[in-house]
C-alpha cells in the first residue's frame, strides 16, 4: 500500500529529529571528553579515575547534559578521583579550568546522591516528593504506578525528575505543582515536562 505524502513528511521529519539528537548527544560527549583530557592532564590524575568519570558522564548523561562541558568534567574528575581511592582537593581540579566552583558543587551533589542513592526504591524519591510538596497519599501512590509501568526508562536517569514527572502527571499537570515540583527536586520544569512526555 502506498504511504500517503503527509506520512513521508511525518517520517522524514522524525527521522531528521533523530539524527540531530545523535549528533547533539555525540556533540556534547566530543566537548567533555575533550575537557575531560585535558584537566586529567593538567591535575595528573590516574587512567583509572579517567575511565571512571567517562563511565559517569554516559550514565549519567540526562542529569549532567545540560551544565557547561567544563563544570562537568571537574564534577565527575572530582567525584570519579574519589571513588578510585585517590580524592584530591576541589581546588586543584578549579586551577585547571574556568569552571565556576558553585555550579561544579552541584553537579557533584547530584551525581553523589544519585550513584550512593541510586539503588533506593523508587518509591522512596515519590514520597520524599510528595511530602516536600504536601501532596495527599493518593497521589503518591497513583505516581509509584506510572513509575512500575515504566521501569525500563529509569536506568540511569535522574530519579528525582522522573518522580517528580510522575507526580505531576498523578496531579493531572496542575501548572502552579510544576514549579513546586521542579524546586523540590532540584531540577527545572523543562525537564520534568520531557521526562513526563516520555511516560506512559
Amino acid at each position: 500500500m502506498a504511504v500517503k505524502p503527509e506520512h513521508g513528511v511525518r517520517w522524514r521529519r522524525l527521522a531528521k529529529f533523530h539524527r540531530d539528537a545523535l549528533h547533539g548527544y555525540e556533540r556534547r560527549l566530543s566537548a567533555i571528553g575533550g575537557e575531560l583530557k585535558r584537566i586529567r592532564e593538567c591535575v595528573g590524575l590516574s587512567q583509572r579515575a579517567v575511565e571512571e568519570a567517562e563511565a559517569l558522564v554516559k550514565r549519567y548523561f540526562d542529569l549532567v547534559a545540560s551544565f557547561p562541558p567544563e563544570v562537568v568534567a571537574v564534577a565527575v574528575l572530582w567525584t570519579a578521583a574519589k571513588a578510585a581511592g585517590a580524592p584530591r582537593p576541589l581546588e586543584d581540579f578549579l586551577k585547571c579550568s574556568k569552571a565556576e566552583e558553585r555550579r561544579v558543587r552541584k553537579v557533584a551533589w547530584r551525581l553523589k546522591e544519585v550513584v550512593k542513592l541510586g539503588r533506593r526504591p523508587i518509591e522512596d524519591y515519590v514520597k520524599t516528593l510528595a511530602a516536600r510538596v504536601n501532596l495527599p497519599a493518593p497521589v503518591a501512590k497513583a505516581a509509584v504506578d506510572i513509575l512500575e509501568r515504566n521501569r525500563r526508562l529509569l536506568f540511569g536517569k535522574n530519579p528525582w525528575v522522573w518522580a517528580a514527572a510522575a507526580l505531576w502527571l498523578a496531579s493531572l499537570k496542575r501548572l502552579g505543582l510544576l514549579k513546586a515540583l521542579a524546586e523540590a527536586a532540584g531540577t527545572t520544569p523543562t525537564s520534568i515536562r520531557n521526562a513526563a512526555n516520555r511516560l506512559k
